[in-house]
């Protein structure tokens, strides 16, 4: 009698952990749904329906949907779970970094892009990102440096040679920011910056 309900007990467990993925699958596929068609809080409530706080994917999720609908301490708080649920996710970084930027929190910016630089030095998109910043700082030979390994990675990029090209210039390494603007002109024929930048070596 014992086995038998033991092995009874199984199958019942079995069913409802298979019926509690399928709920879960529906729900993700029904927010998908309401969010195609702009219902962002239909598309949240659904998921807040079949959340619990050790669902990466719940997390994730629910902070890209409040991110969408504005609600950007939501985002930040369902983000920096996911982040706490899985520390090596560049993916719930990333995440995270969307709230803070439209919050124009850039020193906390800066420190996400630095934690997965730490896990992925040669992340191209956080390189960038974080160069890019900086260079709005003024912090010229810091966004240099990271124009630099994405450039040692993508040697014919635009966007990464055009800022390269700039943080150079603007810490007076003429010769080889015209080298680069000349490149950028190879990729975009005519580029206005890239024409810019030039017109403004010749006058030094």
């Amino acid at each position: 009698m014992n086995k038998l309900l033991l092995a009874i007990l199984i199958i019942i467990s079995i069913s409802a952990g298979a019926q509690n993925v399928e709920a879960i699958q529906k729900a993700f596929e029904r927010s998908y749904i309401y969010e195609n068609n702009n219902k962002l809080d239909e598309a949240i409530s659904e998921l807040k329906n079949i959340y619990f706080s050790n669902s990466y994917e719940t997390n994730i999720r629910l902070g890209w949907l409040s991110y969408q609908k504005g609600n950007l301490v939501e985002s930040e708080k369902y983000y920096s779970t996911a982040i706490d649920l899985l520390p090596y996710s560049e993916e719930a970084k990333f995440g995270l970094i969307l709230p803070k930027s439209a919050n124009a929190k850039w020193e906390d910016v800066k420190a996400i892009y630095k934690q997965i630089l730490t896990i992925s030095p040669n992340n191209t998109v956080a390189n960038y990102k974080l160069g890019y910043i900086y260079y709005n700082q003024k912090n010229y030979g810091y966004a240099k440096a990271l124009f630099e390994k994405v450039i040692n990675l993508y040697p014919f990029d635009y966007d990464a040679l055009l800022m390269y090209a700039w943080s150079n210039l603007q810490i007076g390494r003429y010769k080889e920011a015209k080298i680069l603007f000349n490149k950028v002109l190879m990729l975009s024929p005519n580029d206005t910056s890239a024409l810019e930048g030039l017109s403004i070596i010749d006058m030094k």
